[in-house]
């Protein structure tokens, strides 16, 4: 399917576009992130990340025991029998960013990843502590799936051919600005590529909608390839429910103009991990209390904890590895707002949501 590109080319904090929305930017054929003050950490930063990592001071995150990890952490075996009921969400946490929603009649992943390894290569790289709690052969039928940006942790070459294999054209696609070619270099048709704020209908449904919305992050896969692809978060549309899904990002105020044109959520998946030390991380992955910001901003009435308890990535992930879960909760208290409105699930774990039948449509005018 052809991609309609309204990135803007110039240097600056905001394209001006007159509709109030910040709207993503490129500069020699690059993306660049137009937040105020967001920066990559530096050569010297990444040098001192490592050596932290390598010597292991204020590493927080030992990983314990596969017994211990089995109490503390367990990985449970999806239930995908049971119906979803029809006034309400089924979420199902799969692991880091990897969660399926299921809602009127349709089910959505995201960042599907089922390998060992967030690598390029099976033999290296950041391995899983917590294996997935099932395989694609196990999943229910899949009809969207929705990746938010093109690192490994996120875009897995073996799940999306196991993916495609699986399910063929009839599973829909929708990814950034720059990932078109890569998609269908594994032989995925069924692709559409998208722009911040950009709207498409799922094909075969009309009624449900899914737009591609801003985040704070970056993307590489190779020595070269720096950030010649979109980054973002993704909002599904239906008639009367609403799904956000966050990606990988830092803090940024496109949360505050997602709710404003899009919520309120029922349902958000938001990342709560890998945000240690804050002076390497802060950029790119919000911590806890930036995560409950989040849920605020896009007026999820409910949220799930993601992008944790699954991989210790290199040079992050210095936190302890149950930190995230209970730093939310202690976010939450610390905002007034109800503990239980910000979730986490075992790997494996389901939550029903439900949607109040006296609840009006939520279908707003989004026209841009």
């Amino acid at each position: 399917m052809a991609s309609v590109d309204s990135s803007v080319e110039l240097e600056g904090a905001t394209a001006a576009a007159g509709d109030g929305l910040t709207h993503s930017m490129r500069k020699n054929g690059r993306f660049q992130n137009p937040w105020p003050g967001w920066a990559l950490p530096t050569l010297r930063d990444a040098v001192r990340a490592f050596w932290t990592f390598a010597v292991g001071s204020g590493d927080r995150c030992v990983i314990p025991s596969q017994e211990v990890l089995d109490t503390t952490l367990p990985v449970v075996t999806p239930d995908f029998s049971s119906p979803v009921p029809q006034d309400g969400m089924k979420v199902t946490w799969l692991g880091h960013a990897s969660v399926l929603v299921q809602f009127e009649n349709i089910s959505v992943l995201t960042d599907p990843i089922f390998s060992q390894r967030a690598a390029p290569l099976q033999f290296m790289g950041p391995k899983r502590y917590r294996g997935p709690p099932c395989s694609v052969q196990d999943l229910p039928t899949v009809d969207v799936v929705v990746i938010s940006h093109n690192h490994y942790d996120h875009l897995d070459y073996n799940t999306v051919k196991d993916l495609h294999k699986r399910f063929g054209e009839r599973l829909c696609w929708h990814v950034p600005l720059g990932m078109l070619s890569w998609m269908k270099s594994i032989g995925c048709e069924n692709v559409v590529e998208q722009d911040w704020w950009q709207e498409e209908r799922v094909k075969d449904r009309e009624d449900i909608k899914v737009v591609f919305t801003p985040a704070a992050h970056w993307c590489k896969r190779g020595p070269t390839d720096d950030n010649l692809v979109l980054w973002g978060s993704w909002c599904v549309i239906g008639r009367r429910s609403r799904f956000f899904f966050g990606g990988d990002t830092g803090y940024c105020h496109g949360f505050k103009e997602i709710g404003k044109k899009y919520g309120p959520f029922n349902l958000a998946a938001i990342p709560i991990g890998a945000y240690e030390p804050r002076w390497f991380m802060k950029s790119q992955h919000v911590c806890p209390e930036e995560a409950v910001q989040i849920h605020m901003d896009v007026g999820a009435r409910v949220s799930l904890g993601i992008h944790w308890g699954t991989f210790k990535l290199i040079s992050t992930s210095f936190e302890g590895y149950l930190e995230p879960r209970s730093k939310v909760k202690e976010a939450m208290k610390s905002k007034g707002l109800k503990v239980e409105d910000f979730f986490t699930l075992d790997h494996g774990g389901s939550k029903v949501i439900p949607i109040p039948q006296a609840e009006p449509s939520v279908e707003k005018e989004t026209a841009t």
